[in-house]
């Protein structure tokens, strides 16, 4: 779960600069609704990721 949790919070950080304008080169750039995917991404990420650090190793 913790990969899973790192992946997606990642994933949605790169997602926020990309919506934000501040990476470029890709369709996504100065898009506000890739700014907005990337928030929640980011988000569900951290929730993933707090939780998978809140259980004690499998």
């Amino acid at each position: 779960m913790r990969g899973l949790g790192i992946a997606l919070l990642l994933v949605g950080l790169l997602w926020i600069l990309q919506g934000a304008g501040l990476v470029g080169g890709s369709f996504m750039t100065g898009q506000r609704r890739w700014l907005l995917i990337g928030i929640v991404t980011a988000a569900l990420g951290a929730a993933v990721l707090g939780r998978g650090m809140r259980r004690p190793g499998r």
